[in-house]
């Protein structure tokens, strides 16, 4: 049975500590870039007991890549880091099973094209179902920390939700910080919105039912869009789905102390992107970066997804309570034994598909299917 902190933490730290002062003391002065061989031990000795066992052989094909930390690297460097995406199709090769999306996710064909953001066109990627349409839709935005990753790294959630909703999904490369800092994603996934319920039909879309999701960074631009919909009097989207999205600026929640070392995901590297997302701290006061504080009443209905191991999982506890506070209908799942990341993983790990489902199944029901 997988016990609950602080029961599993003190185990594994018991557990890790003796190979991770061996390990601390043989990376000492070496000045690489490579993990803490300390954290990576205590994570690992956390993992055994926390985590299920496909999500465990993940998390070691991910770092049989070799990743880099990516609190100190510069933002190429960490752009071009080994990715969980990555890792899946490592894992499906080592099984001899196939990389190709098609195969994996049968019935979605993808293009590239474009949709207008605040400044400029932006890249996307448009999944649809097969079938004549008109399809209902889905602005989808990727995570990254609003530094890294594209629509490429986080096809395989993108394409998985055209499949499980019957929708068209339109998954969208905001400008990305250090180049384009706060606020320039949030304007661009207000934009893109704007512009999908404008061309729907362009794409097999049906533009009277377009609803918003995202993950991680993306959570908290498909929850801030919604807002800012509902401010500026635009169509009210038929639905929110956020995946483990940020929703508040502190980095001293229950689950960021549980899990401050964790994998994939740490409080370093949450700090890291906020030093490249922002041009000074007093940002951390906007609304977009405390959902929570935010005046929240009149948003369309929201799906919230979680994973257990994960520094975001109190973000979701908190914008669940937040969202019930201002009577917006709103359910939260939260999946034991999975990592941050989690979400897009299907191939490999068993939580995700049963996100996936779940996540579709809300979907479905919001358009009216």
């Amino acid at each position: 049975m997988r016990h609950s902190l602080p029961i599993a933490a003190l185990s594994a730290l018991l557990l890790a500590l003796p190979l991770a002062r061996a390990a601390d003391d043989t990376g000492k002065g070496t000045g690489n870039e490579q993990p803490s061989k300390f954290k990576t031990a205590i994570a690992k000795g956390m993992g055994q007991i926390r985590l299920d066992g496909d999500m465990l052989a993940l998390l070691k094909a991910h770092e049989g890549l070799k990743p880099k930390a990516i609190e100190k690297i510069d933002v190429p460097a960490a752009r071009a880091n080994p990715t969980i995406a990555d890792a899946v199709n490592a894992l499906l090769r080592q099984n001899n099973r196939s990389t190709d999306p098609a195969q994996l996710v049968p019935g979605v064909t993808s293009v590239d094209g474009t949709a207008q953001g605040a400044a400029g066109v932006l890249p996307a990627r448009f999944f649809t179902p097969d079938g004549p349409g008109p399809f209902p839709v889905v602005v989808y935005f990727h995570g990254g920390g609003w530094v890294i990753a594209d629509k490429q790294v986080y096809d395989a959630s993108a394409r998985a939700l055209a499949k499980q909703a019957q929708a068209v999904v339109v998954s969208v490369d905001y400008r990305r910080a250090p180049e384009a800092k706060f606020p320039a994603a949030w304007d661009d996934a207000l934009a893109a919105y704007r512009w999908t319920i404008a061309n729907a039909a362009r794409f097999k879309g049906d533009a009277s039912r377009v609803a918003l999701a995202g993950e991680s960074a993306g959570g908290n631009l498909a929850l801030a869009t919604a807002i800012a919909a509902r401010d500026a009097g635009l169509q009210k989207p038929a639905h929110v789905l956020a995946i483990y999205p940020v929703t508040q600026s502190s980095l001293n929640t229950e689950s960021y102390l549980e899990n401050a070392v964790a994998q994939p995901l740490n409080r370093a590297m949450v700090e890291w992107f906020i030093d490249k997302l922002l041009d000074n701290k007093d940002q951390l006061k906007d609304w977009r970066l405390n959902l929570i504080d935010a005046r929240l009443a009149g948003l369309p209905p929201v799906t919230l997804i979680s994973a257990r191991v994960d520094p975001l999982r109190s973000d979701s506890a908190k914008m669940e309570d937040a969202l019930k506070k201002a009577d917006v209908l709103v359910e939260r799942r939260d999946y034991e034994g999975v990592t941050h990341e989690f979400f897009g993983t299907a191939a490999v790990v068993e939580k995700a598909r049963n996100a996936q489902a779940f996540a579709g199944e809300r979907l479905r029901k919001a358009f009216g299917g």
